[in-house]
């Protein structure tokens, strides 16, 4: 039996993988409160450690939280298309890099940007338009929301000539444990300018996540993916057709949740359910009386014979 124990055994890397496994997969929000209780049934700090160093940065990053700068100069979005190096993360709205510690999910410092981490002046002009536009329509439909406009090919391009991407980044979140639920909004918005062809491509790909744990735990995780374009134009009206095309299908997808929730009674429900009893029959609702579960033990028992 001693053998048979110890075979059975977990080997400290598969502790790590488990644990790293439920940081990963926490809820949008919860993951302080889920590493909390890791760390409990670890009851190994070495353990909880190593798998805490390695989950949280790609928690982080994968939901784009959003942390405040320690000079309150502004926000910092956590997210693969602002790293420059290990915890190291760049606003391009302030030319800033934040310095952040994953695992207490802060920023602990800040820096001016260098000049080799920032975009040419010609694809600057397109950047801060784009953000400009981009944070007035963040600003009027999600509250606490927050953005950003990132060049992620082409930074050095000069002038006409080069095609170039940026990358729009939208991160709403909401969260109310005291009300025993949280939820989150993430969007990003990939944007190719194509000289040559002179379009500009937009690809979206959208992730709202939601935990209600009231008496119970239940989760939405909802993922939708679309394209289009525009035309290649000046700065500013680049932005106004980027800006309405992101409104229009993120309005449109909303507008989708909504119709799918209403349609929950009468549709979804019912078709989780069997259409046919195993005995092939309807049940008769409109006349249960004929079942009596009493009346059945009763002649069974032979009671009142």
């Amino acid at each position: 039996m001693a053998e048979e124990e110890e075979e059975s055994e977990l080997s400290e890397k598969q502790k790590v993988e488990i644990a790293k496994w439920f940081l990963l997969n926490s809820p949008p929000g919860e993951i302080q409160y889920v590493a909390k209780d890791v760390k409990s049934i670890l009851n190994d700090d070495g353990s909880f450690n190593e798998a805490a160093s390695e989950a949280f940065p790609i928690y982080n990053k994968s939901h784009f939280i959003v942390l405040s700068m320690p000079d309150r100069s502004g926000d910092v979005l956590v997210t693969s298309y602002g790293e420059l190096e290990d915890n190291a993360y760049l606003d391009p709205r302030t030319a800033q890099v934040a310095i952040v510690d994953h695992v207490k999910q802060v920023c602990t410092e800040v820096r001016p940007a260098l000049d080799e981490e920032l975009p040419s002046a010609y694809i600057e002009e397109f950047r801060f338009s784009l953000d400009a536009e981009i944070l007035k329509y963040v600003e009027e439909v999600y509250p606490k929301g927050v953005c950003s406009v990132y060049c992620v090919n082409g930074k050095d391009t000069e002038g006409p000539g080069s095609d170039f991407e940026l990358a729009v980044v939208i991160s709403a979140a909401r969260h109310s444990p005291q009300n025993f639920c949280n939820g989150s909004w993430c969007s990003i918005w990939n944007i190719d300018f194509k000289d040559d062809q002179q379009t500009v491509e937009v690809k979206g790909k959208l992730q709202v996540g939601a935990h209600y744990f009231e008496e119970g735990n239940v989760q939405l995780d909802a993922k939708h993916e679309c394209k289009d374009a525009t035309l290649f134009q000046a700065p500013d009206d680049c932005a106004i057709a980027i800006s309405s095309i992101i409104r229009h299908h993120e309005t449109e997808y909303l507008a989708s949740l909504e119709a799918s929730y209403l349609n929950l009674p009468d549709s979804t429900f019912k078709d989780l359910r069997r259409k046919l009893p195993v005995t092939r029959t309807l049940f008769p609702w409109h006349n249960t009386l004929q079942f009596s579960l009493s009346r059945d033990i009763s002649k069974e028992l032979g009671i009142g014979k």
